[in-house]
C-alpha cells in the first residue's frame, strides 16, 4: 500500500467518521466505553492515595478510629469501584461480542450491495482482500478504533489528570529540617521534571518507531498476511485433507509462508519493551530518592511516598499512552481511509422506480432490442447487435461454444450487467425503468457454478428460515431429490455440509444440482433460466429431467443453456451463438439440416450421442 499524508482536517473526518460508524452497528458503546474505562483508570489512585494516608497515620498519631475508618474507607471504595467496574466490564463485553463481525461485515455488504459487474473487478477483488489482510494481520482499519484507541485514549487522560492531582504537591511542599534546604530549589525541580519527560520521550520515540515498523510491515505484506490467512483458515478445511496428504501440499505451504518477517515483528516488540521498562525502572528509583528525601526533610509523611512515587509512574503512562493513540491514530489513517474508500465506491446501476406488474397468467415477454456489450477494460464486444424475443410460455434453448455470449446474455437478461448498447424490454418498457429488485422476483436461475448454503435442505430451498413444508417437498420432487430426501432421518432439518455440525451430510455435485433446480422452482417466479442444469447428473438422472422438463417448469416461460446439444431436442426454439452474435435460430431438425454453425456442433458431438 502506497504512503499517503493526510491532514490533521481530513484525519479528523476520519475519526469522526469511524466513530459515528461504530455507534451506528453498536448504539452508545463508546459511552458505555469511557465509564468502563475511567472506572479502570481510577481504581489504582483510590488505592494509592487511601494508602498514603494510612501509612501516615501509623508512622504518625497512630490513632485508631481513625485507621479503621481510613481501612474501612478503603475496603469500602475498592468494593464500589471494584462492582461497578465489572458490571460495565461485562456489559461492554457483551455489547462488543459482534463488533468484529460488524467490521467484516460492513466489507461483505459492501459487496453485496455493490453493481454485480464490479465485483467481478478484480482490482476492487483486490482492495478488498488488503483491506481484509490489513485488518485480520495487524488489526489495521475501523478494528483499531473499536478494540484499542477508545479504552486506552480515556484510561490515559483519567491517569494523567488524576495522578497530576495527587502528584503536584511533591513539588512545593517544602524540606523544613537542618541540611535540606537544598531540595527546595527550582533546578532540583526542573531535574526531576526533566528525568520525568525524558522517560516519557525515550517511551514514545521508541513506540512510535515500533508502531511505524509494524506499520511498513503491514502494509508490504499484504500477501503474506493473505497467505497466513489462508493457512490458518482454509487450507486446513476438511475438503482439502485428501489433496493435502497425497501431496503433502503442507510442506509447499510451509516454505511459501515464511515467518521470519513475523518474528521480526516479535522481536521487535521484545526490545522496545525491554528498553521502556528499564527506563521506568530508572525513572521510579529517582523518584523514590526524590521523595524519600523530602520525606526525611519534612516535607510530609512516610506514606505520601508511595503516593507520590506511584502517581508518577501513573502519568508517565497516562503520557506514554496519549501519545501511543495519537500515534496509532496517525499510522492507521492510511488504513482508515482505504476501509472508507472501498465502501464509497459508487453505484452506477439505475434501480428504477417502476412496479413491474403482478400476473396470475406469467405474461411477461421480454425483447432484446440490437443489444450490444463491453466488459470494462475491454474494446472488444463480448456481445454484439443482439435482437431476440422471449415469447411467453417458450421453452428455449440456447447453445454455442463456450465464450460465444451465452452467460453474457443471461446475466444481461437479469440486469446483473447493462447494456453498453441497445436496450432490453419488459411487456415493451426499458427494464431500466423497473424497480430493480421486483424485477429480479420474476426470475428463477440455477447458474451453472450456483452456490448452497451450509444450512438446512429446506432453509436452503425456501431461501428463508419460514418456509412451507409441502412445497419444498413438491419442488425436491419435481427435481427428482425425493428418493435421497427419504433416506434422510430428519428430512428438510437435514443439514448441507459439516460446516456447523457433524451431522451434516454431504451431497454430491448432483444431488446439490437438484437442490439447487428445487429453489428455483420454489421461488414461482414466471420466468426460469437453467445454466447447465443437468452438468453434473449422471445419464439416468438427466433422461428422467429432460422427460418430464415440461412438468418441471409448468407455464413458464423457459430459458436452458447448453453446451449438449442432444439435450436441447425437446425446446422448441434454439438459439445458436457465435462469437457473441446469434446466428441462428429454429427448431432442432430446421437446424441441422441447415449448413450452420449448429449443424457442425451436432455431427461433432454425434459420436458421442450414439
Amino acid at each position: 500500500m502506497s504512503k499517503q499524508k493526510i491532514g490533521l482536517k481530513e484525519s479528523i473526518q476520519l475519526l469522526l467518521r469511524g466513530f459515528k460508524t461504530i455507534n451506528q452497528f453498536n448504539p452508545n458503546i463508546l459511552l458505555y466505553k469511557i465509564g468502563k474505562s475511567i472506572f479502570t483508570a481510577l481504581y489504582p489512585f483510590i488505592n494509592i492515595y487511601l494508602s498514603a494516608l494510612i501509612l501516615n497515620e501509623l508512622t504518625g498519631t497512630q490513632d485508631k478510629h481513625r485507621l479503621l475508618v481510613l481501612v474501612a474507607i478503603t475496603i469500602g471504595a475498592n468494593l464500589v469501584c471494584l462492582i461497578i467496574k465489572s458490571f460495565l466490564t461485562r456489559f461492554v463485553e457483551s455489547k462488543s461480542a459482534l463488533d468484529w463481525w460488524h467490521c467484516q461485515y460492513l466489507l461483505s455488504h459492501k459487496m453485496q450491495e455493490m453493481d454485480f459487474i464490479d465485483t467481478e473487478n478484480q482490482e476492487i477483488r483486490d482492495k478488498e482482500n488488503q483491506i481484509l489482510g490489513h485488518q485480520q494481520g495487524m488489526g489495521f482499519g475501523l478494528s483499531k478504533l473499536i478494540f484499542v484507541s477508545v479504552d486506552q485514549l480515556v484510561v490515559s487522560f483519567t491517569q494523567v489528570v488524576t495522578s497530576i492531582t495527587l502528584a503536584v504537591s511533591m513539588f512545593y511542599l517544602a524540606a523544613s529540617k537542618p541540611g535540606f534546604a537544598w531540595l527546595n530549589r527550582w533546578w532540583i525541580n526542573l531535574l526531576i521534571v526533566a528525568a520525568i519527560v525524558g522517560s516519557i520521550v525515550l517511551s514514545a520515540v521508541l513506540s512510535h518507531r515500533l508502531d511505524q515498523f509494524v506499520s511498513n510491515f503491514s502494509a508490504t505484506n499484504n500477501q503474506g498476511n493473505r497467505e497466513f490467512n489462508f493457512y490458518l483458515r482454509t487450507f486446513i478445511k476438511r475438503d482439502r485433507q485428501r489433496d493435502v496428504r497425497m501431496y503433502r501440499q503442507d510442506r509447499l505451504a510451509h516454505m511459501r509462508m515464511s515467518i521470519s518477517e513475523f518474528d521480526a515483528v516479535r522481536k521487535k516488540g521484545a526490545n522496545t519493551e525491554t528498553a521502556k521498562t528499564l527506563s521506568t525502572h530508572i525513572l521510579n528509583g529517582i523518584i523514590y530518592l526524590f521523595a524519600a528525601c523530602k520525606a526525611i526533610g519534612g516535607a510530609f509523611g512516610v506514606g505520601n511516598i508511595v503516593q507520590y512515587v506511584s502517581s508518577v509512574i501513573q502519568f508517565v503512562t497516562g503520557i506514554n499512552g496519549l501519545i501511543s493513540v495519537i500515534t496509532e491514530w496517525q499510522i492507521n489513517m492510511p488504513f482508515l481511509k482505504k476501509y472508507f474508500e472501498f465502501l464509497d465506491i459508487p453505484n452506477q446501476k439505475y434501480l428504477g422506480s417502476l412496479n413491474v406488474e403482478k400476473r396470475d397468467d406469467n405474461e411477461y415477454e421480454i425483447e432484446f432490442h440490437d443489444v450490444s456489450f463491453k466488459y470494462p477494460g475491454n474494446d472488444d464486444y463480448a456481445l454484439k447487435h443482439l435482437n431476440m424475443k422471449f415469447q411467453i410460455g417458450e421453452k428455449m434453448a440456447v447453445v454455442g461454444e463456450n465464450g460465444s455470449g451465452k452467460s453474457t446474455m443471461i446475466k444481461l437478461l437479469c440486469r446483473l450487467y447493462e447494456p453498453t448498447e441497445g436496450k432490453i424490454t419488459l411487456n415493451g418498457i426499458d427494464i431500466k425503468k423497473y424497480d430493480y429488485d421486483q424485477y429480479m422476483e420474476i426470475f428463477g436461475i440455477v447458474f451453472q457454478d450456483f452456490a448452497l448454503m451450509p444450512f438446512t435442505l429446506g432453509e436452503n430451498v425456501a431461501s428463508s428460515v419460514k418456509y412451507d413444508q409441502d412445497r419444498v417437498k413438491e419442488c425436491l420432487e419435481k427435481a427428482g431429490f425425493s428418493d435421497k430426501l427419504s433416506t434422510w432421518d430428519k428430512g428438510l432439518d437435514t443439514y448441507l455440509y459439516k460446516n456447523f455440525t457433524e451431522e451434516g451430510v454431504q451431497v454430491s455435485g448432483g444431488e446439490a444440482q437438484k437442490i439447487a433446480l428445487a429453489r428455483a422452482l420454489y421461488k414461482n417466479a414466471p420466468f426460469i433460466v437453467l445454466d447447465e442444469p443437468t452438468a453434473a447428473l449422471d445419464p439416468i438422472s438427466e433422461a428422467e429431467i429432460y422427460a418430464k422438463f415440461n412438468d418441471i417448469v409448468g407455464d413458464k416461460t423457459a430459458v436452458y443453456i447448453s453446451h449438449r446439444l442432444s439435450s436441447c431436442r425437446f425446446c422448441s426454439n434454439i438459439v445458436v451463438f457465435d462469437h457473441g452474435e446469434l446466428v441462428q435460430h429454429g427448431s432442432h431438425d430446421e437446424l441441422v439440416e441447415q449448413d450452420g454453425k449448429y449443424h457442425d456442433l451436432w455431427y461433432a458431438q454425434a459420436q458421442y450421442y450414439q
